[in-house]
């Protein structure tokens, strides 16, 4: 009997199939990309047929009922009609598609499909030894003649923005991201941050020095010593330091890793089904702050957080206090275009309450003690790392907004996360005073550095375990659009 004419698939049996029509196009590509390299035999029109994504189809008929009322902010249906994506490495994301599909199929009634797609395989996303080209003597063009090559036409954020044109008659789009725009951020997240993407943790920590590295390091090689149960700690360059490892090798392989060839390198204490955490230095600016989280997007994850440092500007603080973002007021001019600087970026509540009980717990003050340390406001995202130069401009509009802190990346993440539905907080340590007179020099800065870092971190990675402990709750209905898709 057919699969046409057999029981509705089930969630488990849509994933099983879509990974059995991947494996079959992306290993039947890889299959004739050697051919091509060994021989320069090209693939057959009908062979080159085979090489496509596989398409998920989810039907939603409605039968006249208002949908489901559901507090939940993923894996909902608005309206009856047909939902469709393309999927790349759908055993990568297994955990991900279950988790939307499960909940589609049990309170909606709604039926899915999984077939081949038109949407061909680019084969730059298949052959990953680039160095074999070389050596068979092979060049782009030769290879963009037989097989599908990467198009920035096909590769774009329109569902995301909001700028999807949805034609009647059409299916509607399943998700934020199809494949082709999953692929083209995997690769760019192999070169950016120096691992492979599926090391990639679905909790994610983001800064902007190299000493919460150091500290990230040292922690995740002592989680694995006292038998965590957290995989593995992989570095830059895909170092790998497993469980049980003695402190002496685990410091041997650390230092072999060659963090400063990558531009943000990230290192990942991993945990089944990308339930550890990643940690990436993106460096200063909003320009990084925008690619990196561009590219980490399409892992869906369940939230980034900033940890970092920023100019205090108020009198009261003090060197080493720490910042609460409840608002920014961006200045980095990069996402004008796409999230206008009139838009709110709102504070997510359960982001806040993780944030400021991890470092209650953290720093073991409370009350008016902790306030005193723990300042919630406004932090200033600016693109110009010398906007003191021109404070006469700049003081006014400080002013009225009350802004408590400035930085060059906080604002840009956290309005990539309003746009892309990842959740989102800002938590900085205050490491200079730049309008009162306590600028950052070497001797004070590393006084800072040796005492503030670590406790940092620690509040990070403590707000990532209340996190993970309060589940579903996170993923906030603050960040859904008015027609959003069904998956998060």
């Amino acid at each position: 009997m057919s699969r046409k004419s057999s029981a509705p698939l089930s969630p488990t049996d849509a994933v099983d199939r879509l990974e059995v029509l991947y494996q079959s196009a992306s290993g039947g590509l890889a299959t004739a990309l050697d051919a091509f390299l060994a021989s320069r035999r090209p693939p057959t029109p009908a062979e080159r047929a085979q090489f496509r994504y596989p398409l998920l189809r989810v039907r939603y008929a409605g039968n006249g009922t208002p949908p489901p009322v559901t507090r939940r902010a993923y894996a909902k249906l608005q309206r009856p009609g047909v939902y469709e994506t393309t999927v790349t490495h759908p055993r990568a994301f297994r955990s991900y598609l279950l988790e939307q599909l499960e909940p589609l199929v049990a309170d909606y009634g709604a039926t899915l499909e999984v077939a081949p797609s038109n949407q061909e395989i680019p084969y730059p996303y298949v052959l990953e030894r680039a160095e074999e080209l070389a050596r068979a003597g092979v060049t782009s063009a030769e290879l963009a003649r037989h097989f599908a090559t990467p198009q920035l036409s096909v590769v774009g954020d329109e569902i995301a923005d909001g700028d999807y044109e949805l034609i009647e008659g059409e299916p509607r789009p399943l998700a934020l991201f199809d494949a082709a725009r999953v692929d083209f951020s995997l690769r760019r997240l192999v070169h950016y941050t120096g691992s492979d993407w599926r090391h990639v943790q679905r909790w994610i920590l983001l800064t902007n020095y190299h000493r919460y590295v150091d500290q990230f390091v040292r922690w995740g090689t002592t989680e694995l010593q006292r038998g965590s149960a957290s995989g593995r700690l992989v570095l830059p360059g895909n170092v790998v330091v497993e469980p049980g490892t003695s402190p002496e090798e685990a410091e041997r392989l650390v230092a072999s890793s060659v963090w400063h060839r990558y531009q943000m390198p990230a290192y990942h204490l991993t945990a089944p089904d990308g339930g550890g955490v990643t940690l990436i230095n993106i460096g200063v600016g909003p320009s990084n702050a925008k690619n990196i989280t561009d590219h980490l997007a399409v892992i869906r994850p369940n939230c980034w957080l900033m940890i970092g440092h920023c100019g205090g500007l108020r009198e009261s603080q003090s060197i080493g206090d720490y910042v609460l973002a409840h608002g920014y007021l961006r200045q980095d001019r990069i996402l004008d275009a796409l999230v206008p600087p009139d838009v709110p970026i709102p504070a997510l509540a359960e982001i806040q309450v993780a944030l400021q009980e991890a470092a209650a717990n953290v720093t073991g003050q409370s009350g008016d003690t902790l306030k005193a340390r723990l300042r919630t406001g406004t932090v200033v995202t600016n693109d110009d790392r010398n906007w003191e130069l021109r404070f006469t401009q700049e003081r006014r509009r400080i002013n009225l907004s009350r802004a408590i802190a400035v930085d060059m990346e906080s604002g840009t993440i956290a309005a990539q996360g309003f746009r892309l539905r990842v959740p989102y907080g800002t938590l900085l340590c205050v490491s200079d005073k730049p309008l009162h007179g306590e600028i950052k020099l070497p001797g004070a800065a590393n006084a800072f550095y040796e005492t503030a870092v670590a406790q940092h971190l620690q509040i990070g990675l403590a707000s990532l375990d209340l996190l993970k402990a309060r589940g579903d709750t996170l993923h906030s209905r603050k960040l859904r659009s008015f027609d959003e898709p069904p998956f998060r």
